[in-house]
């Protein structure tokens, strides 16, 4: 018994030793408010703070109106990555979605989010009457 919990110890520390891990550097991206139709893409920056490679194998997100990009390529020990994220800013009024990121880290589940506020479209009429001061 007491060899299979040294056993046991010894794997987790070597497991542990070995690991892929990622350090963002926000976890959330706050838009603010933005313009209606504004560029509404962004980036989340992280870096491999393990020491193997990080292979993101996947990224969802909670809707259709964020669409995530991952990198293509492993992330090596050091490295900096980035994860680029679209909003549809055609979609007024504020929103916070959630972006899953799956990859061989030691969290293998990692979630990053996005918030923040489209304004309306400012019509031709509104246009007008502010011009002219009414």
């Amino acid at each position: 018994m007491k060899v299979f919990g040294t056993f046991l110890a010894f794997f987790f520390i070597s497991f542990s030793i070995n690991s892929q891990e990622f350090k963002f550097e926000k976890e959330t991206i706050n838009y603010g408010k933005i313009a209606n139709g504004s560029n509404g893409q962004r980036t989340f920056v992280f870096t491999n703070v393990g020491d193997a490679p990080i292979i993101i194998t996947s990224i969802k997100s909670s809707c259709g109106c964020t669409v995530p990009k991952k990198p293509e390529k492993p992330i090596m020990p050091g490295e900096k990555g980035e994860i680029k994220v679209s909003y549809d800013t055609k979609r007024v009024g504020g929103f916070s979605k959630q972006i899953t990121i799956m990859s061989n880290a030691k969290q293998p589940r990692k979630m990053v989010k996005i918030r923040g506020f489209v304004d309306k479209p400012i019509t031709l009429e509104k246009e007008k009457s502010m011009l002219n001061g009414n």
